[in-house]
């Protein structure tokens, strides 16, 4: 098991959304069952899915 930051996922794999994504969201400790050299680009976009939809359920929205 490896923890990473989401930024280091969405740096290795998916670099092109790094702009959209908000530095809290950037932030988010990520357990990696077998690790970051495992993931594929596929992995990468189901887990900044999951991870912001995690991050903004206690939001309030005005």
């Amino acid at each position: 098991m490896e923890t990473v930051k989401l930024s280091r996922i969405v740096m290795k794999l998916t670099p092109d959304m790094y702009p959209c994504l908000k530095s809290s969201e950037l932030d988010i400790d990520i357990v990696l069952r077998y690790g970051l050299e495992a993931l594929e680009q596929e992995d990468a976009l189901d887990i900044v899915k999951h991870s912001i939809s995690e991050y903004q359920k206690d939001a309030l929205l005005h």
